[in-house]
Formats: structure tokens, sequence, C-alpha cells
């Protein structure tokens, strides 16, 4: 498909990752991710993520995947960032032309994982991906999933070589707040948090952007950014304690996924909260817990209803 001259930097503030959300038989859910684009929209996100770890992108097919472009492409107008699963330069490449094809509209940006800790392959890596599609990258610095660790002053003198063509970085690298502090001062891209939000507050602090994460309660997210964006360090801090918990809670090793997905079944958004093998389900004893932390949140129904449960 053709794709427009498109500005190469992402807005900052909320960028919300989605979950591949799946039915009893393990089937993708459409319905299920038209209410997340739903509720991304209710709580006035920037845009949104598919296709991300939070995605279960890996445990897709390729054309499942395809599936969630056409689906998120096609029932929102939402700006959006799609994310390539694969780290090798060829792979990845494919990947993205494959994605791009089952798309109903251009997309903002593609998502691309570091893959190296060398600068000229990683510039060459990220350079291949945008020659070939056309679009901005989104630099990913997630060495949890990834493997891959690139020291900051690396990732700066990469994300300047290719400024021309990147939209943004999303630094999840921990600690975060100083990997994002050098970034923000250095490159003239937008840098985002991620992992739940587990760092928001400093990593605000810090100059990051916004935040570009999954989080079943992205209202939260909003409040912090907005307090943020309106009183600096001191309004975020309070404004982003009620909600840290979950955060944490949903922010754990190896469940964090399945920890999500129920909420969001239980929010109404998900028809199930399941999550594809051989990711770990919720184990039974957090039940209770996970209770617990949504009887304590704020209230933010200030609508009357929910409305990402209805068409």
């Amino acid at each position: 498909m053709t794709t427009p001259d498109l500005a190469p930097h992402l807005d900052h503030g909320l960028w919300v990752v989605l979950a591949s959300p799946f039915d009893d038989d393990l089937a993708l859910d459409d319905a299920s991710l038209e209410r997340q684009l739903r509720l991304a929209d209710a709580v006035s996100a920037q845009g949104v993520v598919a296709l991300g770890v939070f995605g279960e992108a890996d445990a897709l097919s390729r054309a499942e995947q395809q599936q969630v472009v056409r689906t998120v492409t096609g029932s929102s107008d939402l700006p959006v960032v799609l994310g390539l699963s694969a780290r090798t330069t060829a792979a990845a490449v494919d990947q993205a032309e494959a994605c791009l094809e089952a798309a109903r509209r251009p997309v903002a940006a593609l998502m691309v994982q570091v893959n190296s800790p060398r600068a000229d392959a990683l510039v060459d890596h990220f350079s291949s991906v945008h020659e070939a599609t056309g679009l901005p990258v989104v630099v990913q610095d997630y060495p949890a999933v990834s493997g891959v660790t690139v020291a900051a002053d690396v990732l700066v003198d990469v994300v300047r070589t290719c400024d021309g063509f990147v939209a943004a970085v999303k630094a999840e690298s921990a600690p975060t707040p100083p990997a994002i502090a050098t970034l923000a001062t250095a490159v003239g891209a937008p840098v985002f948090g991620g992992l739940g939000g587990v760092g928001l507050v400093d990593e605000l602090g810090c100059g990051a952007a916004g935040a570009m994460t999954g989080m079943s309660h992205p209202e939260g997210l909003r409040a912090a950014l907005d307090a943020h964006a309106a009183g600096g360090f001191d309004a975020v801090h309070a404004a982003w304690a009620p909600w840290l918990p979950l955060a944490n809670f949903e922010g754990q090793l190896k469940v964090g996924l399945a920890i999500r997905k129920e909420v969001l079944r239980r929010r109404g958004v998900l028809t199930t909260g399941r999550v594809r093998p051989p990711a770990a389900t919720l184990p039974p004893a957090l039940v209770p817990l996970l209770e617990r932390h949504l009887a304590l949140l704020p209230d933010t129904d200030t609508t009357g209803g929910t409305p990402w449960t209805s068409a």
C-alpha cells in the first residue's frame, strides 16, 4: 500500500499497547480488540500500539498478525504503531511488509527492537526496515525480551544517525529513569517509558514524553500524564499514587500478562482473560489480591456507563 508523507515524531502523551484477545478456543477475538480501541479513545489516547510484547505477537501466526492489523486499522481512527516481534533484519522486513499489506489505512510507525549492542549494526537494522517500508521507526530498547543490552550512549549515537526517520524511542532498559534522562537530553525524538508505568513518575521527571504501555486501567495513566502537564512532578506524584499498586501488581514477571487480561475481562473489555501457551496463566492464589486491588481503585466513571462496551 502507498503511504503519505508523515511527520516522523509521535505525539507526546499516552500510547496504549493493545492485548491480542482470545476466545475460549484461543482464537483471536475481534470484538474484544475493538472494545480495547474504544477504551483507548475514551481515555483520549494519542494512539495505540498493536502487536507489541503485551500483544503476544510471537504467539500469533502471520495470518493472525494480519487479522489484528486489519481490525485495528479498520475499526478506529486513532494513530497506530505496529510492533515487529522479529529481531533479525530480513524477518522484521518480511513481517512489516506482510502486516502493511493488511492495513486498511496508513500507520504512524513501526516499532523495531534493538537487536545488537553495536551502533553500526543497529543503524543498518533500523535503516533497512525504514527503507523497505517508507515508514518511521520507533526504536524499542527492551533487553528483558530481546536479550540484548545496549549502552545508552550507543543508543544516542544510533538515534542521532537515524534522526530523519526515528519517530520515537521506547526506553525499557531498567533502570529506565537514567536511560531516559540521557536520551531525552541528547536526541530530538520523543522518549517514552513503558513497563506498565511502574516508573512513570521518575521517567516523566527525567524528561519522558509520556507512556507507551499496556495497563488494564489506562485512565490512571491518562490522569497521571494530565497532572504532570498541569502541575509537574508534585502533581503527577499525587495523581499516580492510587494507581501504582495495581501497576506493580500487573507488572509481575511471567504472570503479569494474565493478570492484566483478567482485569480487562472483569471490566467487560475482553471476553476472556486467556493467554496462549507457553505464557503463564493467572495463579488462583493471586485472585483475592487482584480483587482487593480493584476494590481500592479511584472512581473514574464520569460517563454514566462504559463507552468501550457499546458499538
